[in-house]
This record gives C-alpha cells, structure tokens and sequence, in this order.
C-alpha cells in the first residue's frame, strides 16, 4: 500500500518554519537581550521576532 502524495517527502520536515513555538521566540528574545527571566512572566502578547535567529 502506497502513501498519499499529500503526506509529502520525509525531507519536507528538515526545512526552515516560519512560525517558531512560544519557548523558541522567548529564546531567540533572550539572545537579543529582551527577555530578563526574573521579570517577565507573561507568555502570551510576545513582541514578534526575527525566525532566523533560532538555530
């Protein structure tokens, strides 16, 4: 039994995304001195970040 083209290719999930998870923009807000942990605990209304900084 085949699968469904719409399942795509196994390397469709090594590409970049987008959209990055709540943990990974408060990261990436970490590395650009935004995010101070003993202050900030709201997680939601994060400032939107630049994708390309989360490697």
């Amino acid at each position: 039994m085949s699968r469904h083209p719409s399942y795509g290719k196994a390397s469709k999930t090594q590409q970049k995304r987008n959209v990055l998870k709540r943990f990974e923009r408060i990261d990436v807000l970490r590395k650009l001195g935004k995010w101070k942990d003993n202050e900030n605990k709201k997680v939601t209304g994060l400032p939107k970040t630049p994708s390309n900084l989360e490697s």
